[in-house]
């Protein structure tokens, strides 16, 4: 095997580009009461008016948090991406395997990763395995990535398509996309993929795909921290 196998427990998200600010908010708020005269809120201290913002978010009048736009570069297994592609409120585009050999880079939980599912579909937990359950969770996993890899490359060097090659990579490989959202389709995607005390609806997400919704959502705490604040206050209910 040519390539060195990366395992990872870690997912990354960076900010690429961002348009969205809680002024963005205000002005397109104005506009219902104030016509043209909405546009001299462009520029102006958003600060003044955090009411607006509270109140937008707590009222559910969601339209003005649309005039906003954020794009990440996300990489984490494959997996992850097919529970966020089911999100249908983001505009995507992924790494193809179809066009381009794919990385030996496969995840593997952390230590820190529970492991045991307790309770009925719906309405469940997970607590911590043992050691034994982690080690043999671990070196399964390492053993069916290579067995699979070193298959994949055989297929590659024997002149099969990418696109037929791949299909013997686990879900578990990791894959690049870059996301781009407005802040109300950002605050749906973290009231349903992040677990938090005080939220309105419990959510149960797959611990991986928090974990990039956890990092997507620094981000967004920092570009527009009124209309988190209002996101927070309202019980991380999406306007």
């Amino acid at each position: 095997m040519s390539e060195t196998v990366i395992f990872r427990d870690d997912v990354s998200v960076e900010l690429i580009k961002a348009s969205a600010s809680d002024a963005d908010v205000i002005w397109a708020a104005r506009v219902s009461t104030a016509g043209e005269q909405s546009m001299d809120e462009i520029g102006e201290d958003p600060a003044r008016s955090a009411g607006l913002i509270n109140y937008l978010a707590r009222e559910r009048h969601g339209s003005p948090f649309e005039h906003t736009s954020m794009t990440f570069f996300i990489s984490a297994p494959i997996f992850v991406f097919r529970e966020f592609m089911r999100h249908r409120i983001a505009s995507y585009n992924e790494e193809s395997g179809r066009y381009r050999e794919l990385k030996p880079v496969f995840y593997i939980p952390s230590k820190e990763r529970k492991l045991i599912q307790v309770g009925k579909t719906g309405a469940y937990t997970f607590v911590d395995g043992t050691k034994e359950q982690f080690d043999i969770t671990v070196a399964a996993m390492k053993e069916a990535y290579l067995v699979a890899y070193d298959s994949y490359q055989k297929m590659l060097e024997a002149g099969v398509a990418r696109e037929v090659a791949r299909a013997v990579l686990p879900v578990a490989t990791y894959s690049s996309m870059y996301v781009t959202m407005n802040a109300r389709a950002l605050m749906n995607f973290l009231s349903l993929r992040t677990a938090r005390e005080g939220s309105h609806f419990p959510s149960y997400p797959q611990r991986e795909i928090e974990m990039v919704a956890e990092k997507m959502e620094a981000e967004f705490a920092k570009l527009m921290p009124l209309t988190y604040g209002a996101f927070e206050k309202s019980g991380r209910i999406a306007p």
